[in-house]
């Protein structure tokens, strides 16, 4: 009887494991088993509170900025030297006669700044060409011309015939901050409109000669070949500066790009619209700022104001008695702090006009009379 039972037990384990096997790999051969459903757990739906308490996204901002920014098409003509020529021999007898007539595109992106047409973009974007072509954010494509531009600093103003246009909204890039969001609208690469996000890297960069009337507003918002002339907007979707620049060792995004700041870049357009070009007071110095250990080895009382390295003979300057090793400390009514301020001063100055200039010569303070003459287009190293 006990061989029995224990046989019975056996039986019955070995059958409620086989089901239980079965039950895992293969559940639909167990008739009594309905069928289940998962629950899976889901995130409730994001809040989306208007005012500040909105987090994480800056749609507002660009759906407001990117009606304004449009895509430039321009084309050039150049000439590339032919292969024969690539011989110095060849090359000193027939000269560039031989070259081949090449037509270039150039692609970039601009601003509208006026409901008249006015859109505002980098210099080199439409340097040389011989059409312009708009497009704009609803597809609409026209053609442009170039109102003028100023080469050192990379603006340039076109102007197109278009109905519902949408200008911008100018913002205070002298209040843009270290840490700001902002906004990188263009068309990189010739994509399509594109907005990246960022934050303001950097203020007040100075790039060698890239800008010796300005100096940068750097980002980390992604700026490829094409978005030169695009917006630079705030996060809520003011402009605050022209994209222009990128720092790169391959052509593309390195995480560093520059914008010009709308302060100047308003300057400058206004002067555009209004007569065509840009005007700038001249001196005919050389000026460099003054560090800790310049003023050092000249025994100056401090590092206010630019140093006078060069004077150029026949020069406003020259005329009014500045001599080397002279700093200048006020221009006007304005007092100058640096290479930067020193320009910028000398350039609002109308020229033929005579303005009374201040400077340290071994640091007793001299006033100067000095009669502003016009300034040459690309002599960025001299005032």
């Amino acid at each position: 009887m006990r061989r029995l039972w224990l046989i019975f037990a056996q039986v019955v384990t070995a059958t409620l494991a086989a089901i239980f096997v079965v039950s895992l790999v293969k559940p639909e051969w167990v008739p009594w088993r309905t069928n289940s459903v998962v629950a899976i757990r889901e995130s409730p739906p994001a809040a989306t509170p208007a005012g500040p308490d909105r987090l994480a996204s800056f749609s507002d901002a660009a759906r407001k900025a990117v009606t304004s920014v449009v895509n430039i098409s321009a084309t050039k003509q150049v000439r590339r030297r032919s292969p024969v020529l690539d011989d110095p021999v060849l090359r000193r007898f027939f000269g560039e006669r031989f070259n081949v007539p090449e037509t270039q595109l150039s692609l970039g992106s601009g601003v509208i700044v006026s409901r008249e047409g006015f859109v505002l973009t980098n210099s080199h974007v439409v340097e040389g060409v011989t059409e312009i072509q708009v497009t704009l954010n609803d597809g609409r494509t026209v053609p442009g011309k170039i109102v003028g531009s100023d080469p050192e600093t990379d603006l340039a103003v076109v102007r197109i015939s278009a109905t519902g246009l949408t200008p911008i909204t100018f913002g205070q890039s002298d209040q843009v901050r270290v840490g700001d969001i902002v906004l990188a609208i263009g068309d990189p690469f010739s994509v399509g409109q594109t907005v990246t996000m960022g934050i303001v890297s950097a203020v007040g960069r100075e790039i060698g000669s890239a800008n010796p009337f300005g100096s940068f507003i750097q980002t980390d918002a992604a700026i490829n070949p094409g978005n030169s002339g695009g917006a630079l907007v705030d996060a809520s979707g003011n402009l605050v500066g022209i994209n222009a620049l990128i720092y790169s060792r391959s052509g593309g995004y390195q995480g560093i790009g520059f914008a010009i700041p709308v302060g100047l870049a308003r300057k400058v357009m206004e002067q555009i619209i209004e007569t065509g070009s840009v005007t700038r007071g001249w001196f005919g110095v050389e000026v460099a700022n003054i560090t800790p250990e310049l003023a050092e080895s000249l025994a100056l009382a401090g590092t206010r104001g630019s140093i006078v390295g060069g004077i150029e003979r026949g020069s406003p300057a020259e005329r009014a008695g500045i001599l080397l090793g002279d700093v200048i400390v006020g221009i006007g009514e304005r007092r100058v702090t640096d290479l930067a301020a020193t320009l910028n001063a000398i350039a609002d100055i109308p020229p033929g006009k005579t303005v009374q200039v201040k400077v340290l010569r071994r640091n007793q303070e001299v006033t100067l009379p000095v009669t502003v003459g016009r300034r040459k287009p690309r002599a960025a190293e001299e005032e």
